[in-house]
């Protein structure tokens, strides 16, 4: 099956270089300007957008996206309102894939039927859920892969070669590999551990590796681009936001803020294989 995630990823492969994968969380400081941030994130350079749900108990987030996703609640953002995004940002652009970030509670609420229906009527291209385990696939991964949604799996330096098969079983778009152990936001401690762990999770899959968590300038997603398919990029793009509020309210520098970092860190990827 030919996706908006398959033909973007085969695109920047021709062009000798990983895709640029930008996480922003939907809502963030406001539903406004948070719609402008995600329309101006592709002429900036982002290849792919994983745009975050927000959710009360973000277990898996840093301090950065766990405030993101604050500032987005506190908006008003809903699930239903993610999706209403995603229908406003298809409108103009129906070329950059957008994957949904976040966790089980907000859709098991919704319904996983309802939900999926409006995620494929919306223009979603893949999920990310960080709580649901291969071994509840049944639940979310195996309904999405039926509406025609890639189901994007996580693999850390703690999955090994034998729980590997039974995490990339049911994976579809690509693989998000998690370069550490902990939280959102921290920094990368070994880059030769990384190029490492990519070459084992090829050597159990055709699919795309995109390496996340830690990568925060545009020297990180040249070196870090040179092993993996994709860099993943999230937490200073939700500081530049955050950066960039005056008494937590949207400001003119907002929406440029997080534009020029993509820009930049995008002159990275284009020179990691250069």
């Amino acid at each position: 099956m030919s996706t908006r995630i398959a033909t973007r990823f085969a695109a920047v492969k021709a062009e000798n270089r990983p895709a640029l994968v930008t996480y922003v969380m939907a809502g963030d400081p406001d539903l406004a300007t948070s719609q402008a941030i995600l329309a101006a994130l592709p002429q900036a350079g982002s290849d792919m957008i994983e745009l975050g749900i927000p959710f009360s108990d973000p277990m898996a987030d840093g301090v950065a996206i766990q405030l993101g996703g604050q500032r987005a609640l506190a908006a008003g953002q809903t699930l239903r309102g993610v999706l209403a995004m995603v229908e406003d940002f298809r409108r103009k652009d129906e070329i950059t894939p957008i994957v949904l970030m976040g966790y089980y509670n907000p859709i098991y609420s919704m319904g996983v039927d309802k939900f999926l229906a409006a995620a494929v009527a919306a223009g979603v291209d893949g999920l990310i859920v960080v709580d649901l385990p291969p071994e509840e696939d049944d639940e979310l991964c195996l309904p999405a892969l039926a509406a025609g949604i890639n189901f994007i799996r996580l693999t850390t330096p703690t999955t090994d070669d034998k729980r590997l098969p039974t995490v990339l079983k049911n994976t579809s778009g690509f693989v998000y590999y998690v370069s550490m152990t902990g939280v959102t936001g921290a920094a990368i401690k070994s880059r030769g551990a990384v190029s490492d762990a990519v070459e084992r999770i090829k050597g159990h899959t055709d699919l795309p590796v995109a390496v996340g968590f830690g990568i925060k300038t545009a020297a990180d997603a040249a070196d870090i681009g040179r092993h993996a398919d994709g860099i993943v990029v999230g937490t200073v793009l939700v500081e530049a936001v955050a950066n960039s509020l005056v008494d937590g309210k949207a400001t003119d520098k907002t929406v440029g803020a997080v534009r020029d970092l993509v820009a930049d860190l995008f002159a990275g990827v284009k020179r990691a294989r250069g």
